[in-house]
């Protein structure tokens, strides 16, 4: 899917922690043949492919407050419903009223404090986010995309592709929470594979691309 790329500085930091991942992958192959017993060849895939998680919920922070400073500098009536009802806590509104600082940079530094700490590695909180600066339904248009891209030989829609997103994730979650420990299972690891996490890095950079397109 040869499909142009944002030339934005927030997804081209993507791309390259994109990269990273895919040279864990190389490095795991490069090894395999080894067979070595003091390291698991497994391991290098499993930070490939937490890494490429990674890499998409730090591009939808990034995007995220790119796109509220955006928008609050420009003071438009066309402004996102959520982003026009984001409340502010009053040291920040005497701030803007002192004219210590603008009404914009007040809005962007507070959703910053809000969001930096929150995952969006779940569709539903990517959706809250994202709210604050578009009004479409960003899984939707998404899956429409990936569809036009396949030239329509996939009927993906929000839900099988906030499905697919999620599978993704939530192996993410077992390595870096269970140490991708089989269920009931102190020593045994689930299998993984250069093809698995080959696969999760393709879908995971095909998704940001979808969104970009979405978010315009």
């Amino acid at each position: 899917m040869a499909v142009p790329h944002p030339q934005t500085r927030e997804f081209q930091a993507f791309r390259t922690n994109i990269e990273y991942a895919r040279k864990m992958v190389l490095a795991g192959q490069s090894l395999a043949a080894f067979q070595s017993p003091v390291f698991d060849i497994g391991d290098f895939y499993r930070a490939a492919w937490v890494q490429a998680v990674s890499a998409i919920d730090h591009w939808f922070h990034e995007e995220l407050y790119r796109r509220v400073a955006d928008l609050a500098a420009a003071d438009s009536p066309g402004m996102p419903y959520q982003l026009t009802k984001f409340e502010l806590p009053l040291e920040k509104v005497e701030e803007v009223r002192r004219g210590t600082t603008t009404l914009a940079d007040a809005v962007s530094e507070h959703v910053k404090a809000k969001w930096a700490n929150a995952s969006l590695q779940n569709p539903r909180k990517i959706s809250e986010a994202l709210k604050l600066v578009t009004e479409e339904n960003i899984w939707s248009k998404a899956a429409v995309q990936l569809n036009e891209w396949n030239h329509g030989r996939t009927g993906m829609t929000d839900q099988t592709l906030k499905k697919q997103y999620i599978s993704i994730t939530d192996r993410r979650n077992k390595i870096a929470h269970d140490a991708d420990l089989l269920d009931g299972d102190l020593k045994r690891r689930r299998p993984i594979s250069d093809a698995d996490v080959t696969d999760a890095i393709d879908w995971i950079e095909r998704i940001a691309l979808a969104i970009a397109k979405v978010l315009g």
